[in-house]
């Protein structure tokens, strides 16, 4: 059945052309899942290179390049400072801090942003690209030049990071099965067609501004530190790479939705436009500060952007999430008519639905599943007659063997998914009682959370199988509306007077 290829795909949650706005890939795969070995990465080295602490001088430099920027606003700047952190590098307090509090400000012109790479010797090449693409060939090339007037920033940024994009064949082998494997893949594989494209038309017809090596691995180290460093409001078409403010880190206690980061205008007089960040709650006089990178995002999000995930149950954590993929297919002879319903109802061709582990299948997945299925003699819903009253049908059971093929495919398709892990459940959670390194936490982490939230969704079919014969469908509802069946099931008969 097509359904069940679309239903787990692996690469469903792979498909928004907004990277840096959505974790979801810009482009649809179809190629086989591979691995591959690396090659050396000139400027990073990311896949060998041991993790480097900033030295204390680093740090004593970058805060003086701060303060001759311009980046020490007024005297909320001076209550956090960045200091080595059990994360490397983070933001602590040098006095009490009270939420909503101002806690630093950081003036435009040391924003790296596409005004950034507009004004610089690269500006008109780069004016037509993507803004990732552009500001990525800015801090590589910044990065090279040893006069560049970013490269204390951009020297205490890190080399190495934990992101799957940067493990290696052994360590990705680790993912065995998940979708995180398949957009990290995706991710991989889009960032190199992006830069074999910019390297074509950029940097080689270019060499007397780009006279230094720029490696696949150098061009995807600058994704990977975009991603992990730009937060709203700063992405999409804003994107930008704001020092300073990007030290903090994420604080998994913090359950606050309230965005941290603010564009504002500062100053009574010398009035120029800045970032403030205020403190999402209070922090004591030598607490790191922390904010929240995203309350609603799952473990692979947070592993694919930042190379961290949150444990099931730490401070009231659930971010176990599987994403499920339903298409409506090309070929379905009602493909017109049942895409119409889908758009006339918010939905696309290819919908996509998170399922986060205990909070059951959103009943919007199960209408559109029904839609999928619809043929037959369902088929009749679909008549333009039912135009604008067959969504609110289909958000109930329409007949058995509509709910039985929904059923078949879901059960089908959780059986499949949960064969291709390379481990257990059982093994995942043996193993997390251990002490690991960050990467292979990661992976069990996530590959754990996948498998419970297939489990959950395999267990609610079951038990909704066995019940199909016992639930009320379409034609009995309408018949019971016409006056023409009892509440029992029972047919009534009409007869003249």
């Amino acid at each position: 059945m097509a359904l069940l290829s679309t239903l787990f795909s692996p690469y469903g949650c792979l498909s928004n052309p907004n990277i840096f706005t959505s974790f979801r890939h810009p482009t649809s795969l179809k190629t086989p899942i591979k691995l591959f070995r690396t090659k050396t990465f000139c400027l990073n080295c990311v896949n060998t290179a041991p993790k480097v602490l900033p030295t204390q001088e680093d740090i004593r430099y970058f805060r003086q390049w701060l303060s001759e920027k311009g980046g020490i606003l007024s005297s909320s700047s001076t209550l956090v400072r960045p200091e080595i952190v059990p994360e490397r590098l983070g933001l602590v307090a040098q006095t009490n801090i009270s939420r909503g509090q101002v806690v630093l400000e950081v003036p435009k012109n040391l924003w790296i942003s596409m005004d950034t790479v507009s004004a610089s010797e690269i500006g008109q090449l780069c004016q037509d690209l993507r803004p990732w693409v552009a500001i990525s060939l800015f801090i590589l090339r910044e990065k090279s030049r040893p006069d560049s007037p970013w490269s204390l920033y951009l020297h205490i940024l890190p080399e190495v990071l934990d992101s799957p994009m940067f493990w290696s064949e052994e360590e990705l082998a680790e993912l065995k099965g998940t979708q995180l494997l398949n957009s990290t893949l995706g991710y991989k594989d889009y960032v190199q067609n992006e830069f074999l494209k910019v390297q074509e038309e950029i940097i080689d017809p270019n060499r007397h501004l780009f006279d230094f090596d720029i490696t696949q691995k150098d061009f995807l180290w600058a994704f990977g530190i975009l991603r992990s460093r730009a937060f709203p409001p700063f992405t999409g078409d804003n994107l930008a790479m704001v020092p300073f403010a990007d030290f903090v880190n994420h604080g998994f206690s913090i359950n606050v939705e309230e965005p941290s980061w603010e564009r504002k205008v500062t100053g009574l007089f010398d009035r120029q436009e800045a970032l403030i960040m205020r403190a999402p709650t209070a922090f004591r006089t030598g607490e790191q500060v922390l904010m929240q990178y995203g309350k609603n995002k799952s473990n692979a999000q947070l592993a694919l952007d930042y190379g961290f995930v949150e444990r099931n149950g730490e401070e009231g954590s659930n971010r176990d999430i599987f994403t499920l993929t339903l298409e409506i297919s090309e070929s379905d002879p009602y493909f017109a008519d049942k895409l119409d319903i889908a758009e006339l109802n918010g939905m696309e061709t290819t919908t996509y639905f998170d399922i986060t582990q205990g909070q059951g299948v959103p009943e919007s997945m199960l209408t559109f599943l029904r839609l999928i299925a619809l043929g037959g003699t369902d088929a009749f819903l679909l008549e333009s007659l039912f135009r604008n009253s067959v969504w609110e049908h289909l958000s109930l059971p329409v007949s058995q063997e509509n709910e039985a093929a929904i059923c078949k495919v879901v059960l089908d398709g959780c059986r499949a998914a949960l064969s291709g892990y390379g481990s257990t459940i059982e093994e995942d959670e043996a193993l997390l009682g251990q002490q690991l390194d960050a990467r292979l936490e990661i992976a069990a982490v996530t590959r754990l959370g996948e498998k419970k939230v297939l489990q959950e969704i395999q267990k609610s079919f079951e038990e909704y199988n066995v019940e199909l014969d016992q639930l009320e469908y379409y034609q009995e509802r309408r018949l019971k509306n016409l006056g023409l069946m009892g509440q029992q099931g029972e047919i009534i008969f009409w007869e003249p007077k």
